[in-house]
């Protein structure tokens, strides 16, 4: 399962994301989850309303297009930075990294993880990529 290895990785991918140099290929899932972590972690719940413009400008520094069927996903941002912040909230004094290999270690850590909460249908139509739609499969945990 892949890791970051150190909190000093996870600064690296969170200033890489803010001032767009992340390489494209950098930004995985769990690139996504170190992100949020340090997003929440050094801006509270600010990070609520500054992922979508991060994610939106990173994106098209890296060539990817903000469309009805790619690019920046509402609902699955949204419900990432939910579950992150629960983690956070549990271990409030853990190194970031120890937070991000725990959920990892969850079936979080598989980037399918949030179909066990919505159809594919409603989670990839684009009213669910626009703005935030509620699982239709079983109510989130957090």
């Amino acid at each position: 399962m892949p890791t970051v290895a150190t909190d000093t990785e996870i600064d690296r991918i969170a200033s890489g994301l803010i001032d767009r140099s992340l390489p494209k290929s950098a930004w995985t899932h769990a690139a996504h989850f170190a992100a949020a972590l340090w997003l929440l972690k050094h801006r509270g719940w600010q990070a609520f309303q500054q992922m979508r413009p991060l994610i939106v400008a990173y994106n098209e520094a890296t060539g990817v297009a903000n469309t009805d069927s790619s690019g920046y996903h509402e609902t699955i941002t949204l419900a990432s930075l939910r579950v992150t912040q629960y983690w956070l909230l549990k271990r409030p004094d853990a190194p970031l990294n120890e937070v991000l290999g725990e959920m990892l270690a969850t079936p979080i850590g598989r980037s399918d993880w949030l179909l066990r909460y919505w159809s594919k249908p409603l989670l990839f139509s684009v009213r669910a990529r626009k703005s935030w739609v509620e699982p239709d499969l079983a109510q989130l945990p957090f």
